[in-house]
């Protein structure tokens, strides 16, 4: 399913538009809508079937990074082992999304949208449709158990041990399961340099001494005499 979502998002919708990649912004806002569009398809032949799923996209071109997601995934940028969220988690207890729901005429409950759905925008969960979006704005259940940062720092101590974002990856997952996470977990670590973070805490400068002890004595003593 996700390497389909992959293949559908970028290779059918986004490498094929003549807009790309000038209008990148642009470009995968409608490669989204156009998978939704694509998914509802897909499913069209079992009208009982009921599915949706969130998605989270991270393009580079260039220098230039393009989040865009739609659900509670969330990619989370360190930089100098700074955490920077780059999308906003879509829940219905936000009160963007609050106010956007409740003027489609739905409500939300206990954090469901409907009482139901857990997230305000998705690709299919059509039932929902009118209600939530598949506009674009690590997958949930990270975020349930893990603070951006603390993330960061946890990934950061595992690739200096290591250094295979692969391995971290898992690391996380892992992690999250012993931290008691009851949601769907999905974790992508990418590693902009070759070399492991490097350790941020600051060393303390050493005292290098330019003048012997015997010497420092008699300057002491030079200082003495000129002050009396």
């Amino acid at each position: 399913m996700l390497l389909t979502l992959h293949a559908t998002i970028y290779q059918d919708f986004i490498a094929e538009d003549e807009d790309f990649p000038v209008e990148v912004e642009r470009v995968i806002a409608s490669a989204f809508l156009q998978t939704d569009s694509a998914f509802a398809k897909a499913c069209s032949l079992d009208v009982a079937l009921a599915s949706g799923t969130t998605a989270l996209a991270a393009l580079v071109v260039g220098r230039l990074l393009v989040v865009a997601n739609a659900g509670d995934c969330r990619a989370v940028l360190c930089r100098r082992g700074n955490a920077i969220d780059m999308s906003n988690d879509h829940k219905p207890s936000r009160n963007r999304e609050r106010k956007r729901i409740e003027a489609s005429g739905g409500f939300v409950y206990d954090g469901y949208l409907n009482g139901l759905l857990n997230v305000a925008r998705a690709l299919g969960d059509w039932h929902m449709e009118g209600l939530k979006v598949s506009d674009s704005d690590g997958c949930d259940g990270i975020w349930d158990v893990f603070r951006s940062q603390n993330a960061v720092n946890f990934a950061r101590r595992r690739l200096q041990e290591h250094n295979d974002p692969v391995m971290c990856s898992k690391d996380l997952v892992d992690e999250a399961l012993k931290r008691k996470s009851g949601d769907n977990l999905a974790v992508i670590v990418v590693c902009f340099l070759s070399e492991p973070p490097r350790n941020l805490i600051a060393q303390r400068p050493r005292v290098h001494r330019s003048i012997s002890a015997d010497g420092l004595r008699e300057l002491q003593s030079f200082l003495d005499d000129l002050a009396k």
